[in-house]
This record gives C-alpha cells, structure tokens and sequence, in this order.
C-alpha cells in the first residue's frame, strides 16, 4: 500500500471510475485515458489544469475547503467519500499515539448479553469481531475467519456460499475498511490486512484500487447460515463513543418471518452450546491478561 500520496491516488481512482456521458462531457473517439482526463476534472472544479496534476502528483497536498467541495462535486462524490476527501486534504495529525489494545467495555458486553433475541457484535477498527452476544457469535461461527469479517469475505472457502450477495458484501466490506480505517496510513494491522489480503484476493486487491468509502450503518442483508438456512436480516451499526474506532453492529429479523423463526431456532442451538461449554472449558487453562 502506497502512503506517500494519499490524496493523490484517491483523486485518480475515483477519475477514473467516472464517465464523461455521465457528466455531460462528450466522450470523443480518441479518448485513451480511463474516466474523466486530469484537465476535465480542474474544468468541473473551477481550478488550473496545472493545479490539479499538482495535486494528483503530491506536490500540493492541502488545497482549502472550497476547493476540496469543488473537487467532490466534480467527482461525484457521494458524502462519506466527500467527507473522507476532506481528511485527507487537511494537516498532517501528527504523530500516532501509542498502540493501545482494542478492548471492549464490560458495560457494553453486558447490555450485548441481555439481548438474548437480537444478534450483536462489536467490530474493531480494521472489521474486527471484538465480541458479541451468543447469538452474535452464533450468526458468524463455522468459519475458518469468524472473527474477522475482511478475512471471511476474502479468504473464506465458503463466504460466497455464507453470503448469496457476496459481490454487494465484498463491495461494501472494502469500502468500510477505508472508511473505519480513516486517514492513518501507518496503522500497523491496516497495513497488514490489506498486505495479505491484496497478495492473496484478486477480487480484494480490485476493489481496494477502486478507493470507495462507504461508511457501515444501516442495509439489508442476507446470510445463507450452516445450521438455520436462509437469513434476511437488517443491521444498524453505531459508534462506541468511549472507544473511537469501535463500531457495536445489531442484527433484527421482520417480526413473524421465516427469519425471525430461524433466529430463534439458532439461538435454541447457541443456548445448548453454552450449557455444554463450562465442562469443556474446565479442562483448558485460565486466559489471563496481558
């Protein structure tokens, strides 16, 4: 992953996803360049031409507000891509802070725990499962990644079987990453989740080109479970506001769906694994904390 320039691979990816026609612009026969040409761009944003391949090159780094609104109506922008733009337009932040362990309430787990019919789970800043309810844990077990949602998708053999819209998820998956992943390029288990993932992931390596950004909140989606079958279910994703990064991700069925009967039945098949579990985990050691 190139971190020298930033915002100037951010402003090329996302020229080139966009079409003339769709701006108004006439294509031209001779058109050799992807998307919109680096002077169509400074047109729609009302700079030189000069400026701008500045700007893609790295040798301006900080145009002000005005112009990066300028820049992301010329680009389409939708307002989480708009607002990441932003980020990377502004100063430098500094150096990092120290690496802390991304640990989890124990207030919020227990509010997690006592929600025994709605699945919910706690993603680190790189889409990590940092914990959940049982039948949070339920939802994603039986997989070789369960407890990394970038790692299942990609890497999984059955993610495309886990996931019937798995070309939509992946989409989404990569667009989030950039997004919770924000503007910090040193980030150390960034770094390494994108370096496995793009030697490994074609599919990983094309969308992470694409420099989407979609920020996780709401949608729809459907699971094809192991043990239960089909799933449709809706997601709300909020912030941790006492651990920035943190995002808790509630899972709800239509009321009376097949769904909602088939989450109760994979929260019956959680409930038994939990009574079975204090026997088996007896025989293991005490984790303790670092």
């Amino acid at each position: 992953m190139n971190r020298d320039n930033l915002l100037g691979q951010f402003l090329r990816a996302r020229r080139e996803l966009l079409r003339p026609e769709d701006l108004g612009l006439p294509h031209g026969a001779r058109r050799r360049v992807a998307g919109l040409r680096r002077e169509e761009v400074a047109q729609l944003a009302g700079v030189s031409t000069d400026y701008y391949v500045r700007l893609e090159q790295g040798r301006e780094r900080h145009p002000s507000a005005q112009v990066v609104d300028a820049l992301a109506r010329a680009l389409a922008l939708e307002e989480d891509a708009a607002a990441h733009l932003h980020r990377l337009a502004g100063p430098s932040a500094g150096r990092r802070p120290a690496l802390r362990r991304e640990q989890v309430s124990p207030h919020l787990l227990r509010m997690m725990q006592a929600w025994p019919h709605t699945p919910a789970v706690v993603l680190g800043h790189c889409l990590t499962v940092l914990a959940g309810n049982s039948l949070g844990k339920a939802l994603f077990s039986g997989h070789a990644h369960s407890d990394d949602l970038v790692r299942l998708v990609f890497l999984d053999g059955d993610a495309r079987q886990f996931y019937p819209d798995w070309d939509r998820v992946a989409a989404n998956t990569v667009a989030g990453l950039r997004a919770v992943a924000g503007t910090d390029p040193d980030d150390p288990q960034l770094i390494e989740v994108v370096g496995e993932l793009s030697l490994k992931s074609e599919a990983f390596r094309t969308l992470w080109a694409r420099h989407d950004i979609r920020q996780k909140t709401h949608e729809t989606k459907r699971f094809r479970h192991p043990l239960v079958g089909e799933l449709t279910l809706h997601y709300e994703s909020l912030t941790v506001n006492g651990a920035p990064g943190q995002q808790l991700v509630v899972y709800q069925a239509d009321p009376g769906s097949a769904s909602e009967e088939a989450l109760t039945l994979l929260g019956s098949l959680a409930a038994e694994e939990e009574v079975r579990r204090p026997a088996n985990a007896a025989e293991r050691p005490p984790v303790t904390e670092d």
